[in-house]
């Protein structure tokens, strides 16, 4: 296999896609449910897209870190910590974007504070957020700790966060009200600058939260540095007993580690619901297993089968250049969001304005025939289909934006 996995970029980039498609239908008001998040405990194929991306975070870094700890402290110090600024800084731009709202036909400045009002302040946290974060404190593990460290530590972590609930959580400790994490998040954000979209301050990217996603990252960096050894690895044993050729043992030890994985989330939930809000450990390990599963079967198919066609290569258009997609799935939603069309009279639809987005889900997508979710969701395909377009010309003219 080639040591530039061509799955790798497959996978990152259909994590990204997906997450672009959830984060952008026509309506919120119309969405088929497996296209949403889970309304508290439980996870629907939604609520596998960040920690995805997150593992797939942690399979760049095993290509990454082992040069860093060659080139010195004080490179690796530069690196991270400027990446994790970049990161999160670009997160809280997009939080505050387009930095105007329309209000009684007027545009107004979005101040920081929420010009006096307590909900409508900019949200400090968010999705870029946690990738920064979760990003710098695995990245220091990964570079103090050797691979079975980093599994001991992680379990301690995940016990932790564990305890650390119910031991300072409510009546509920795995509630919307009873959840110990929103305390700590008011008490440092303030209400003003957390999400809302509970109906009520809560941070589905909270501070507390972040615990345990670190441990994504760090399972997405053994499961990479696996890769790169393809399968012969000294974590907690001498030798992975899956045979000799290093393609069969590689997929083999993946295969048999995602469902070993998948197998102790779902009994963790048991006791410790899987909740993608909370970041529950059950959620990390349920989900981290079901990563595996993907990858390996990605790696199967593609690096050891060779399989090429237009499915993967539309995905790793999204993988070449995936953050810088993602932020602008973000801004251009918020610019056009500005621009104001006439909105012509109807029994339907009062005389008004609409933004261009919402004109074109109006008068194109709200009109296809059948569920109104059918167009909603042809909404979200379209919108994909632009920022593909953006990957693909970046692609063409081989600019590959780092972040």
């Amino acid at each position: 296999m080639k040591q530039r996995y061509y799955s790798l970029d497959v996978f990152r980039g259909a994590t990204v896609a997906f997450m672009i498609l959830v984060n952008n239908p026509g309506t919120w008001d119309h969405v088929f449910s497996p296209l949403l998040h889970a309304g508290w405990h439980g996870c629907t194929p939604t609520d596998l897209v960040f920690p995805f991306f997150l593992f797939a975070v942690g399979n760049a870094m095993a290509f990454v870190v082992p040069r860093l700890k060659e080139a010195g402290a004080g490179i690796f110090w530069k690196k991270v910590i400027k990446r994790t600024v970049l990161i999160f800084g670009i997160g809280l731009f997009l939080n505050w974007w387009p930095f105007l709202y329309w209000d009684t036909g007027e545009l107004h400045f979005r101040s920081w504070g929420g010009n006096g009002d307590t909900v409508l302040g900019v949200r400090i946290l968010g999705v870029l957020q946690r990738i920064a974060l979760a990003y710098f404190f695995a990245s220091i593990i990964t570079y103090f700790f050797k691979p079975r460290g980093i599994i001991y530590l992680s379990a301690i972590l995940l016990f932790a966060y564990w305890g650390i609930c119910l031991a300072f959580g409510n009546a509920d400790p795995y509630g919307l009200d009873g959840w110990f994490g929103t305390d700590v998040d008011k008490f440092i954000l303030g209400t003003a600058h957390m999400y809302h979209g509970e109906g009520v301050a809560f941070d589905p990217e909270g501070i507390m939260s972040t615990i345990p996603s670190v441990v994504q990252v760090l399972f997405g960096y053994l499961v990479g540095l696996s890769i790169l050894a393809k399968g012969q690895i000294n974590w907690l044993w001498q030798k992975v007993p899956f045979g000799t050729d290093p393609n069969f043992r590689l997929v083999s030890g993946l295969m048999v580690t995602g469902f070993i994985l998948l197998v102790l989330g779902w009994a963790w939930s048991l006791g410790f619901p899987i909740n993608k809000k909370i970041w529950t450990s059950s959620y990390v390990l349920y989900t981290t297993g079901l990563a595996i599963l993907t990858l390996g079967t990605a790696l199967w198919y593609i690096e050891i089968q060779g399989v090429r066609n237009v499915i993967t290569r539309f995905f790793e258009t999204f993988g070449k250049n995936p953050l810088f997609i993602y932020i602008m799935s973000s801004m251009i939603p918020g610019l056009l969001e500005l621009v104001r069309i006439p909105q012509q009279s109807s029994l339907e639809q009062p005389l008004g304005e609409s933004n261009v987005l919402e004109y074109f889900y109006n008068t194109v997508c709200a009109k296809i025939p059948g569920p109104p979710e059918i167009g909603s969701l042809f909404y979200a395909l379209c919108f994909l289909a632009l920022m593909w377009a953006i990957g693909y010309f970046l692609e063409k003219r081989k600019i590959y934006i780092k972040v």
